[in-house]
């Protein structure tokens, strides 16, 4: 008898049935999907358009406040592939990280709280507002990155004239398969200042330079790393030959002890010159690429995502890609990844795509939903 047919056979199909009242499974099925030959395709690569994110943020803004409806007005990005499943009853980004987009509009404010989980945030648009992360107010501007470490409180004001959009990102979805989740909010609502305003910058401003007294700390010590120094260290990097693959990349780091800002996601941004078409690769890890200027597209598995500003694109683990500026300027890509948790387990790999001199044949073009603008 084959073996297929044997594992469909009624003495299998009766043992299965006899062991499964005992709360035991039969490890004889359930291996291909266990120890898969390759990652699986859970995660599907999609594309959120940027007007349709800011036109359902700004039709919230009628519903929900941060007083009324919950304590953040966001909309977090659902993978196709994840609907339906926990840690949300509806679905994540990817596997491993939460994705969002927040609005706080002038003279909202938005309660300090603090969880097990660690954030960062990238600003989009908007200028005025401020996050406070234990008594440091940290006033935003676009391009700005935050970094708030688990376990800190932090809220959010906009004592401005402007509404201001920035995107989130959390590792919601593996502090919850690790049932590590605690929350606790603020007796005082927002928190109040106890240190001077974006003392941590000021105290960065010299760059890879570092106060003595900070060499062991935890967490960065930094609370948010200014655009105007990121863009200076990836036009400097702009004299020497792109990467292949990336074009020119930073990453943020803990001036403390050199490791990613957040111990779990690595966040970059990508300088592509007008015109770079990236080679081919693929990686164990997963991610995430938030379009903050330029426009172009992205070729993954076969299929063509053309983007423009603002837009959001998945990147799904194990997925051949590789990107094309379509800009008459510069165009930057702040991206982030699961890369330090599939290092820690040592389960990063990397391969390059060899034929057709490191390009996809693109066999089909992913079409967006239709704005109901």
């Amino acid at each position: 008898m084959e073996q297929n047919d044997f594992m469909k056979s009624k003495e299998v199909q009766q043992f299965d049935e006899d062991i499964k009242q005992h709360h035991l499974g039969p490890l004889w099925h359930a291996i291909p999907k266990l120890a898969s030959k390759e990652p699986n395709k859970t995660v599907q690569p999609y594309l959120w358009k940027w007007k349709l994110i800011k036109e359902k943020l700004e039709d919230a803004t009628e519903i929900f406040t941060p007083e009324r409806g919950g304590e953040r007005r966001a909309i977090y990005l659902q993978n196709p592939g994840l609907e339906n499943r926990e840690p949300y009853g509806w679905g994540s980004t990817t596997s491993t990280m939460y994705v969002a987009v927040q609005l706080i509009l002038p003279g909202e404010t938005a309660p300090s709280h603090k969880h097990t989980q660690s954030a960062l945030r990238f600003i989009k648009e908007g200028d005025g507002a401020y996050s406070i992360v234990d008594g440091e107010r940290l006033f935003m501007e676009e391009g700005d990155f935050l970094s708030t470490p688990k376990g800190r409180w932090h809220g959010h004001s906009q004592p401005g004239d402007k509404p201001m959009f920035w995107i989130d990102v959390l590792d919601i979805p593996t502090i919850y398969f690790l049932n590590g989740s605690f929350f606790e909010g603020h007796p005082d609502g927002l928190e109040n200042p106890s240190l001077p305003d974006n003392y941590s910058a000021r105290k960065y401003a010299g760059g890879q330079v570092r106060p003595p007294q900070d060499r062991d700390s935890a967490h960065t010590p930094l609370g948010a790393y200014k655009w105007e120094q990121t863009k200076r260290a990836l036009d400097s990097m702009s004299d020497f030959e792109p990467d292949a693959y990336d074009g020119y990349s930073v990453e943020y780091l803990s001036p403390s002890n050199g490791e990613t800002a957040h111990p779990n996601i690595s966040s970059r941004v990508q300088k592509l010159e007008a015109g770079f078409h990236s080679k081919a690769h693929r990686h164990t890890s997963s991610t995430v690429v938030h379009v903050f200027k330029g426009e172009g597209y992205t070729v993954i598995d076969n299929v063509r995502y053309d983007w423009e500003e603002g837009d959001i694109l998945v990147i799904p683990n194990w997925a051949w890609h590789e990107h094309v500026s379509t800009s008459t300027d510069d165009t930057y890509l702040f991206t982030v990844s699961d890369l330090p948790m599939m290092e820690k387990f040592g389960l990063e790999r990397e391969e390059t795509y060899q034929e057709s001199d490191g390009h996809q044949e693109v066999k089909d073009v992913f079409k967006p939903e239709l704005l109901r603008i």
